[in-house]
């Protein structure tokens, strides 16, 4: 028997972290996410397991929900391999160096704000730093080709296939063998539509004794892809007619590559008024190169842009601003440009100063292209809001605020069916990744439409498989 256990994303959409014990082989861990937003859990907690025990780690995809602590499992003990594709490897070292980057500015800022109070004990330390970041790439690594049959040990191995949800996102499959006979574990990771702007759709997985997936949008479905796709093109199209500047906050992976694929077919089918596009985001611009040179795993049309000039995103409005100074010179440009900036809820980086010197003015637009948590200002704004503070100064919300709720790396309730539906063999099904009452739903949906046993799974429950 097998024990699988999920110390992350059990009944919450974040910290994604399942541990997989084989009898005679070796300890598994799938994952090692950070706990984002409100939930019981925090990164800083202990794991649950002793990361010295983990003999190999999989990842499936890297959103730092589920990179995140990697960091905080090599600092404190993990020495074993590292198994993922190539393109997630590369996108997660710039994720996780950002994030560490942010958790020890912050650290900093809030350490001298605590030694004038005389209260710098209450300060609570990074989980990792930048050393500790820069220690995951350090360790044994094995790239990972989809479809190819990878033995990590003489009875276990492991099969990555694209998932379809960003670059070098993976379903991963875990076949073993005991005794006489084979078992095979398959993990979802994130999985994406059917229909996305630059990813195919997941490639189907043909068995499994026990399936764990995703259900972040199992009680329900999205929007068209393609009623967002022209709404975006109005916002766009209108506003620059009428001299205006449209701002987009946008995740700097895969949400960001998406926009400017649009951009660009808009651009080549001269539906795109003459503007400058910037993409102002260092992070951003890094995984956009990184997609680039990965053109190969995307759909048809990215590839088709790849194929018409040398770049899927590359055209002639678009300029990178990595430096700082250059992306203050936007500031000056009174009409005509579109500005792409971090963070997507709008909780820092340069997306507030370019909505400091433009949310006033009426001709503007700011374009919501990703979920807004409550509690950000990107929620508030999206609610309604008149006026809002920016670095302690008031500012009139005059600009036209648009929410495009259309666009997600997340497949919705048709589309995971649809993707379980390709098992030819499928005995049990694992429900994790999502929130307790959308699980309820997706649990229901799934014995009503597949006929299938279903267990929504507990933060560290023990499951024999």
């Amino acid at each position: 028997m097998t024990l699988i256990q999920s110390f992350g994303a059990a009944q919450t959409v974040t910290g994604s972290c399942h541990l997989l014990q084989t009898k005679h082989g070796p300890n598994i861990l799938i994952d090692c996410g950070m706990f984002q937003g409100r939930t019981p859990y925090h990164s800083s907690d202990p794991f649950g397991f002793d990361p010295k025990e983990v003999d190999i780690l999989l990842i499936s995809h890297a959103h730092l929900d589920h990179v995140g602590r990697i960091p905080k499992l090599v600092k404190e003990g993990f020495n074993g391999k590292i198994v993922a594709t190539r393109a997630t490897l590369e996108l997660a070292e710039v994720v996780l160096l950002d994030s560490a980057k942010i958790a020890e500015e912050d650290y900093r800022t809030a350490l001298k704000k605590a030694l004038r109070r005389g209260e710098e004990d209450s300060v609570r330390k990074p989980i990792y730093t930048l050393d500790d970041a820069r220690a995951v790439f350090d360790l044994t690594i094995q790239y990972a080709q989809y479809n190819d049959i990878i033995k990590l040990t003489q009875n276990v191995t492991a099969t990555f296939r694209n998932a379809g949800h960003i670059l070098g996102s993976s379903t991963i499959q875990i076949d073993f063998q005991e005794k006489e006979q084979v078992k095979t574990i398959v993990f979802s990771g994130d999985l994406g539509n059917q229909t996305d702007t630059a990813m195919p759709a997941p490639e189907a997985v043909k068995k499994a004794n026990a399936l764990y997936i995703e259900s972040t949008y199992g009680d329900r479905d999205h929007r068209s892809l393609d009623e967002s796709d022209d709404e975006f093109k109005s916002v766009i199209k209108n506003t620059l007619i009428n001299q205006g500047n449209v701002i987009i906050p946008s995740f700097a992976i895969e949400r960001t590559q998406e926009i400017l694929i649009l951009l660009k077919q808009m651009y080549y089918n001269d539906e795109l008024p003459n503007c400058k596009v910037f993409l102002d985001s260092p992070m951003a611009i890094k995984a956009t190169k990184i997609y680039d040179q990965h053109h190969k795993d995307l759909n048809k049309d990215a590839r088709e842009l790849f194929d018409k000039d040398g770049s899927v995103f590359d055209f002639p409005y678009l300029q990178y601003t990595e430096k700082g100074a250059d992306s203050m010179l936007i500031n000056d440009i009174e009409s005509g440009c579109i500005i792409i900036a971090g963070s997507g809820m709008c909780s820092g980086g340069r997306i507030l100063h370019h909505m400091k010197h433009r949310l006033w003015n009426p001709r503007n637009s700011l374009l919501f292209v990703g979920y807004q948590a409550v509690g950000t200002l990107g929620r508030i704004l999206v609610d309604g809001a008149e006026e809002i503070r920016i670095y302690h100064e008031k500012i009139k919300v005059r600009a036209n605020i648009h929410m495009i709720n259309g666009f997600s790396a997340h497949a919705d309730q048709s589309d995971l069916l649809h993707w379980m539906s390709e098992f030819k063999t499928l005995d049990k099904v694992f429900l994790v990744h999502g929130e307790p009452d959308k699980q309820a739903i997706f649990k229901q949906a799934i014995q009503q439409k597949l006929h299938k046993t279903v267990h929504i799974v507990e933060h560290a429950e023990e499951i024999w498989v």
